[in-house]
């Protein structure tokens, strides 16, 4: 379960510098090792129509009492007041997420609902979890589990439903990738970077609700004309450039930028998605972990070396290649004879670019990562002279392409093999059988931006 608040017409809460409110003897308490792990009645019977896959093993969870006073349900703010500033949506998304918390250690010893006081008026949360969501479509499947278009009952907003099987996250030893990702994903606010919304799980599996994006994935609009002229790759390029320096900016790297991981919006601007291979990283660091789609991969992950964020500047340069001339740059039928082209041969660079182009390729595509084009070159570039990024940000630069969107419910730029399947049943194994059910404390959360706590 996930907690929100009731949606509110105001501005946000809390003044930019409250009081220090919490008392010295206000510490979180894990019960966890104590108690064990939420307290499960037997599931309730799948309901017409509703995917197997998204409520199998979905706990039912009983309250016995509320307003409690552990944890949060003490915390008293006085004399809070309304102010739209980015420090109290950060606040107000603090609030909410500890409430979560205590909600997680309340449940384990049979209490019940968490409340949060505000000049002495108790203000209570209230869950969000599968049942409040209405499935729609399947749009796409992954290796660990599916996305759903749903619809959120009490809104009608419409989002898109991650729903990740924990047996195969633990199979493969990914535990701490989807974490990441979770983390990540609640971190990040950019107009170019996919908005996590909710996030909550069940017994047997992890749950991602994010905004629909329903334009279509990049490559599906790529194979459709073949190649973008380079005025419209500037622009999708210049987005891409301007999350991927966001992500940077917060110690991330993406490690799997491709044109299947960025979707168009209904105004054809781009969104990236899919932060499953994601990581945090210090600037004195480098990762040696092998990962990403062969195709995309940077010449030093390939050989192990270490790499960093510049291993994202390649791979922006593999996907500004394949716009402007419609395959990367480095193909072949075997994976291991493509590792080696990235590592050895010359770039060979097709004649219709222009030499603005061809600079640009050449400086994001050096296999000396030390040698590579970084955020400030990449930006000053002349490729790029047209572009004024302050306007990149503020989503003004309009793309010329505009893919066709029949409304917020459209899934026509989606697979057909996935948006005419039925909703099927896919019963797994439970974690908890082994011993692992632990492993995602803490995976649940809500984005505190446009909600507030409600009496």
């Amino acid at each position: 379960m996930v907690f929100m608040c009731k949606p509110f017409s105001c501005r946000s809460i809390f003044q930019v510098n409250p009081p220090d409110v919490v008392p010295s003897d206000q510490v979180e308490v894990d019960f966890s090792d104590v108690f064990g792990p939420l307290p499960v009645q037997p599931p309730n019977e799948v309901s017409n129509g509703v995917s197997e896959d998204l409520i199998n093993g979905h706990p039912v969870i009983t309250h016995n009492q509320s307003n409690s006073t552990v944890g949060l349900s003490a915390l008293k703010l006085h004399n809070l007041t309304i102010d739209d500033t980015e420090y109290s949506k950060k606040l107000a998304e603090w609030v909410i997420n500890e409430s979560i918390k205590e909600y997680q250690v309340l449940s384990s010893i049979g209490v019940g609902e968490p409340s949060v006081q505000l000049d002495g008026i108790s203000m209570k949360v209230r869950t969000v979890g599968l049942e409040d969501f209405e499935v729609m479509k399947l749009v796409g499947k992954g290796g660990f589990g599916k996305v759903f278009q749903v619809r959120k009952k009490d809104t009608s907003e419409i989002y898109a439903m991650k729903v990740i099987r924990k047996d195969k996250i633990i199979e493969k030893n990914h535990v701490e990738y989807i974490k990441a990702e979770r983390d990540i994903l609640a971190k990040i606010d950019h107009p170019f970077i996919v908005k996590l919304r909710y996030s909550f799980q069940s017994l047997e599996k992890l749950y991602l609700v994010m905004d629909f994006i329903n334009g279509g994935h990049l490559v599906f609009h790529l194979h459709r004309h073949g190649l973008f002229r380079e005025d419209l790759a500037r622009i999708y390029a210049a987005e891409i450039v301007s999350a991927v320096c966001h992500l940077h900016e917060n110690g991330i790297i993406h490690r799997d930028l491709k044109p299947e991981n960025i979707l168009l919006d209904s105004e054809g601007h781009t969104i990236l998605t899919d932060f499953g291979l994601a990581k945090k990283f210090e600037n004195s660091t480098r990762s040696n972990t092998i990962c990403g789609t062969v195709e995309y991969m940077s010449p030093e992950i390939i050989l192990g070396k270490g790499h960093d964020q510049a291993t994202d500047w390649w791979s922006v340069g593999v996907l500004l290649f394949e716009m402007l001339t419609g395959k990367p740059p480095f193909t072949y039928r075997n994976r291991e004879k493509v590792q080696r082209k990235i590592v050895k041969d010359k770039l060979k660079l097709p004649s219709f670019l222009s030499s603005e182009a061809h600079s640009l390729l050449k400086g994001l595509l050096q296999k000396d990562p030390s040698r590579r084009l970084g955020r400030d070159a990449i930006m000053k570039h002349k490729w790029f002279k047209a572009i004024n990024w302050k306007k990149v940000e503020a989503r003004a630069l309009r793309p010329s392409f505009r893919p066709e969107v029949a409304g917020k419910h459209c899934v026509d730029n989606f697979d057909k093999r996935w948006t005419e399947k039925p909703l099927s049943d896919s019963p797994v194994s439970s974690p908890r059988k082994s011993g692992n059910f632990n492993f995602f404390q803490g995976f649940n959360f809500v984005r505190a931006e446009g909600w507030v706590l409600s009496p």
